[in-house]
């Protein structure tokens, strides 16, 4: 049973910083693509980031310079880590595995960016 669990989010002040992580059981992510989304409240969830299993990655423009997603094989984890928060990067941030018989979602991180 694949299952991906987030982490790390939490309350922060604009301009801090937070890391989140991913991690996947049930199978090895290794060989395969995953992605962060988010979901701001009254909107429709959106893309934020992608780490291929080479190691490519590409980001949002909102927050290219600012994110950095990651991944270690060794503990089968994704991370995003975010820098320069904004209010507007408050939403509930989710990971996502294009793995066989998925895409597999994650239940979420709150993530919070306010004074």
């Amino acid at each position: 049973q694949v299952q991906l669990v987030e982490s790390g989010g939490g309350l922060v002040q604009p301009g801090g910083s937070l890391r989140l992580s991913c991690a996947a059981s049930g199978i090895s992510i290794s060989i395969y693509a995953m992605g962060w989304y988010r979901q701001a409240p009254g909107k429709q969830r959106e893309w934020v980031a992608q780490i291929t299993s080479g190691g490519y990655t590409n980001y949002q423009d909102s927050v290219n310079g600012r994110f950095t997603i990651s991944r270690d094989n060794t503990k089968n984890t994704v991370y995003l880590q975010m820098k320069s928060l904004k209010p507007e990067d408050t939403a509930v941030y989710y990971c996502k595995g294009i793995l066989p018989g998925g895409p597999y979602w994650g239940q979420g991180t709150q993530v919070t960016v306010s004074s």
